[in-house]
């Protein structure tokens, strides 16, 4: 996403940010479970800071506001975190996204999560499995479900602490590659 682009995504107004969510809802966007998880948290509006590692595409993103989901921020968020390999582009679970946020806020972080993985097609996670015993055949990435990531001056254990006091989820623990794998799944803990 080049400079122009990141500007515009800040710097739309809170009326077409309202309109776009309204017209989700009328849509069939808004499932009734993904409503159920987004009144756990509480707040007028969501906001995420993300910093992809792979591309170098950072994005402040409200992608939550007054209860809604913000189609355009969705889309701007799937885009970041695509696979970066071969380029696809998946849906991103908005859940997986209550989680971010609810775990940066948990935190107190004031930098932006730094991405290492976010969607990965089934040809990129067949590749990755072949190097390594730590990606799983029917991985979450594969469905949208799942990031790996750290955020900026938040020590690696703290923020599994954080994750695993969620309980919205998978979460892993990889000290040696200094990211944290959480997933919208089972919850459950590995390291």
């Amino acid at each position: 996403m080049n400079n122009t682009a990141e500007t515009l995504s800040r710097h739309r107004s809170r009326r077409l940010f309202l309109r776009n969510g309204v017209a989700a809802v009328s849509a069939g966007f808004f499932l009734p479970s993904i409503a159920q998880a987004a009144t756990q948290f509480t707040g007028h509006e969501k906001k995420l800071f993300l910093n992809n590692l792979h591309t170098g595409e950072r994005l402040q993103s409200v992608f939550w506001i007054e209860g809604k989901f913000v189609p355009e921020s969705l889309r701007e968020i799937n885009y970041l975190l695509r696979d970066f390999r071969t380029d696809e582009v998946a849906k991103i679970d908005p859940k997986l996204l209550l989680l971010i946020h609810k775990l940066h806020h948990s935190v107190d972080a004031s930098k932006s999560a730094q991405i290492i993985s976010g969607y990965r097609s089934p040809k990129t996670n067949a590749a990755l499995r072949k190097n390594s015993s730590n990606v799983a055949k029917k991985s979450y990435h594969m469905k949208g479900m799942a990031i790996d990531l750290r955020i900026g001056g938040v020590d690696l254990k703290y923020l599994q602490k954080a994750a695993k006091s969620l309980k919205g989820g998978g979460v892993g623990y990889y000290p040696k590659s200094q990211f944290l794998h959480i997933d919208t799944g089972p919850v459950r803990y590995w390291t």
